[in-house]
C-alpha cells in the first residue's frame, strides 16, 4: 500500500506490474479493490494503477463537496507523484464521468481512454438523487446486516442470471478471485460514511459532457452492459456518436458490475483494444 501526498491530501494508490501505464479509476463509492478481476490479466503487459478517490477506502476523505474538476486535478497529483507522464486511462461509472472530465483537460495526459458503464450527465441535478438516495441507504445497512445490502444492491447491479448462481453457493469462487462472501466482507472494510457519499455527489452535479465530447480526440472504447439499469446501452450509444474515434462493445446478459461478473470477457475486449 502506498500514498501519494497530492493537492492537500493522501491518496491511496497500488501499482501492479511493468509496462506502459494504465490507470483505472472506480465507480460511485467503490474502491480500488472492485478492479481486482482486471488487474490479474491487465497487470500481465501493463503496468496497471489502482487507487482510492478522494473520500472512499484508505484515502484520505475531507468534508468538503467535491466538483469533477477537483476528482480530475486528483488524477493528475497521482501521475505527477508517480511519475507517470502518459497513461491509457479506463474509467467505470463516476470514474468514467472523472475520465471524461480528465482527458477533456489534459488530452496528452492520455493515449487510449476506456469507459465502461458511465454516462455525459445533465444540465439539471435531479438525476444524481437516485444513486446518492441508493448509496446513503446501503451505507446504513451495511452496519446491521451486511448481507441484506449486498443482496439488495445486486439486484441493480448484476444480471439476474449471475445473481441466483451467487447466491446458490456464495462461497464459490468467480475467476478463482472473488465469491459472494468475499465481496460482502469487502463492504464492511473501510466503507464509505454518509458524508463522504453526499461530498461525492456533489461532484456528479458538476458532470454534463454531452456538448463536450466531440473534443476528445483520443482513441476511446466504450463498453456497455446489456441489463445495465443505471447507464443503458442507449446512453453509450449516443456517447459514441458523439466521440469521434470511438467504438461500442456491449456484453450481453450483463448488468452495471460486468466488470465482475463478466471479467473475463471485459478483459479480452480491453486488452484487444489496448494492444491493437
Amino acid at each position: 500500500m502506498s500514498f501519494a501526498k497530492i493537492n492537500g491530501l493522501k491518496l491511496s494508490y497500488l501499482i501492479y506490474g511493468t509496462g506502459f501505464p494504465v490507470i483505472f479509476i472506480h465507480g460511485y463509492g467503490a474502491k480500488k479493490e472492485i478492479w481486482r478481476t482486471q488487474v490479474v490479466d491487465i497487470s500481465k503487459k501493463f503496468k496497471t494503477i489502482t487507487f482510492d478517490l478522494r473520500g472512499t477506502g484508505e484515502s484520505d476523505r475531507p468534508n468538503i463537496p467535491y466538483t469533477m474538476n477537483m476528482l480530475a486535478e486528483d488524477v493528475k497529483g497521482l501521475m505527477d507523484f508517480i511519475g507517470v507522464e502518459k497513461a491509457h486511462l479506463i474509467g467505470r461509472s463516476f470514474g468514467g464521468m472523472i475520465a471524461q472530465h480528465f482527458v477533456l483537460k489534459y488530452p496528452d495526459k492520455v493515449d487510449k481512454l476506456i469507459l465502461i458503464a458511465t454516462n455525459f450527465g445533465r444540465t439539471d441535478t435531479d438525476w444524481v438523487e437516485i444513486p446518492k438516495i441508493g448509496r446513503l441507504e446501503e451505507i446504513e445497512t451495511i452496519k446491521s446486516n451486511p448481507q441484506k445490502a449486498f443482496k439488495q444492491k445486486s439486484r441493480w447491479v448484476f444480471h439476474v442470471k449471475f445473481r441466483k448462481e451467487m447466491e446458490a453457493n456464495p462461497s464459490k469462487k468467480f475467476f478463482n478471485i472473488f465469491s459472494m462472501e468475499d465481496l460482502i466482507r469487502e463492504s464492511t472494510i473501510n466503507p464509505s460514511r454518509s458524508q463522504d457519499v453526499i461530498n461525492q455527489a456533489e461532484a456528479m452535479k458538476t458532470h454534463y459532457t454531452l456538448e463536450r465530447l466531440h473534443g476528445i480526440k483520443n482513441k476511446t472504447l466504450l463498453i456497455a452492459a446489456s441489463h445495465d439499469r443505471q447507464t443503458p446501452v442507449s446512453v453509450m450509444t449516443e456517447m459514441r456518436k458523439r466521440i469521434p474515434n470511438s467504438e461500442l462493445k456491449v456484453i450481453n446478459e450483463a448488468g452495471h458490475f460486468m466488470t465482475l461478473s463478466r471479467a473475463s470477457e471485459v478483459n479480452e475486449i480491453i486488452l484487444n483494444f489496448l494492444n491493437n
